[in-house]
């Protein structure tokens, strides 16, 4: 009976020693300590080039013209005269009190806004079909609807321009319509993926308790596509937010349907031949801060969904 009682009691403690056997770090030789400073080091380095120029946007708004020209340039706005640390907040109260500037984030947030709400409307649909329910061609749909991502901005502008005009849509449908051709595929691609990831079990367990189809869709299964609802809807509403090119073009038409890229690109000074500088990185610090607290908000559920994209 003892021999019996041992013989578990020693497989334990032989399994906890070698657990612990296992947590103990190796020691720290030259070369192990080289790549962890290396690695660091890149680290840093990235870092330091993705928010840097952040930085030296909000550091150049707090500074008035005299303030830019100084040379060197200076990395805290300082006064010309005594060098001492003085922030021009003017640049931002000229861009709030700007009507063209209201108007031109009126119209982001109403075209970004939908841009999202359709691309998670149809994407969501469209995924649901192609990620768990079984026609021909379904493979085929699903790499047609990829390869359309591999066309490049500018090869479709002057024919989608042309067509616009021939129809007479207004800026703001335009560009509605020509921001889903490129955030469409990718929203589909990830929720399609995301969606290969939940268990078949689930919609069959739906159907014999009497649910549709599109009930499981909609109560069972898109519930749990969250994280990938949110990195994709996220992706769509800054993509919208950020584009330019085709702003650009279409608000030619109606310069009072400009977005906030164009807006900014042709923000005019107070006076003439006047180069705003600080006004422009002003107003584009103001537009960005959103987006950060969006990404910083969401961030766990964007990675989730990423992740499972890729798992799919």
């Amino acid at each position: 009976m003892s021999s019996a009682t041992a013989t578990p009691v020693a497989k334990s403690t032989t399994a906890a020693a070698k657990k612990k056997a296992m947590r103990v770090k190796p020691p720290m030789t030259p070369q192990r300590m080289m790549k962890k400073v290396g690695f660091y080091i890149m680290v840093a380095f990235v870092a330091v080039y993705m928010v840097f120029p952040f930085y030296w946007a909000i550091n150049s708004s707090f500074k008035s013209e005299s303030q830019l020209a100084m040379t060197p340039a200076t990395f805290i706005p300082r006064d010309p005269a005594t060098k001492e640390i003085s922030f021009f907040t003017n640049n931002y109260d000229i861009v709030i009190s700007s009507d063209t500037f209201r108007l031109a984030v009126f119209n982001s947030i109403i075209v970004a806004t939908l841009v999202t709400f359709l691309a998670l409307s149809i994407g969501s649909f469209a995924a649901f079909a192609l990620g768990k329910l079984r026609f021909p061609g379904k493979k085929t749909a699903l790499y047609t609807i990829l390869s359309m991502t591999m066309f490049p901005q500018i090869a479709i502008l002057t024919g989608l321009y042309s067509i616009i005009r021939s129809i007479g849509i207004t800026p703001r449908p335009s560009m509605i319509l020509t921001y889903l051709i490129f955030s469409l595929p990718f929203t589909v691609w990830v929720l399609t993926s995301f969606f290969r990831t939940l268990p078949g079990d689930l919609l069959q367990a739906a159907e014999v308790d009497g649910a549709t189809t599109f009930q499981a869709f909609r109560l069972i299964l898109l519930p749990l596509t969250a994280p990938a609802l949110v990195t994709t809807g996220l992706l769509a509403f800054i993509g919208a937010w950020n584009e330019y090119l085709f702003a650009l073009t279409f608000t030619t038409i109606n310069p009072d349907d400009r977005t906030i890229p164009v807006a900014i690109a042709l923000f005019a000074g107070e006076r003439a031949m006047q180069d705003p500088f600080g006004q422009i990185m002003a107003a584009a610090v103001l537009v960005t801060i959103p987006l950060l607290v969006l990404v910083l908000i969401f961030q766990r559920r964007i990675i989730g969904g990423l992740a499972g994209a890729v798992k799919g």
